[in-house]
């Protein structure tokens, strides 16, 4: 069974970058057709999907956010990487690893809060 631990600094200040890790277990991150995904919920909203990547290493990302927005991923370590530049206040959200497989969204991190404040 595949688990997604997600981890990154918690606190940022304005115009720094970011960056978060999902450490996958259980299973491999190569697997074709799965994508390894950052989703995001800031307080008081939805969700919102950032940006995924997958077995190929081929990103793709959120066209309102994709300038900002760099996702990578680590065969060795089987982690995937969100940075996120030039950060805001509106970036504050608990921010989700999540595996898109078969086109269902099946699993889940247990998220991680990202504060951006000065």
């Amino acid at each position: 069974q595949v688990q997604l631990q997600e981890s990154g600094p918690g606190l940022g200040e304005p115009s720094q970058t970011l960056s978060l890790t999902c450490t996958v277990s259980g299973e491999s991150i190569l697997t074709t057709n799965d994508w390894w995904n950052w989703i995001r919920q800031p307080p008081g909203k939805g969700l919102e999907w950032r940006g995924g990547i997958n077995h190929a290493a081929k990103p793709d990302y959120n066209s309102t956010l994709k300038s900002r927005t760099i996702i990578s991923r680590d065969t060795s370590t089987t982690q995937v990487s969100l940075h996120l530049n030039s950060v805001t206040p509106e970036d504050t959200a608990i921010y989700y690893c999540v595996r898109m497989k078969l086109w269902s969204w099946d699993s889940w991190g247990q998220g991680t809060q990202v504060t951006v404040s000065s």
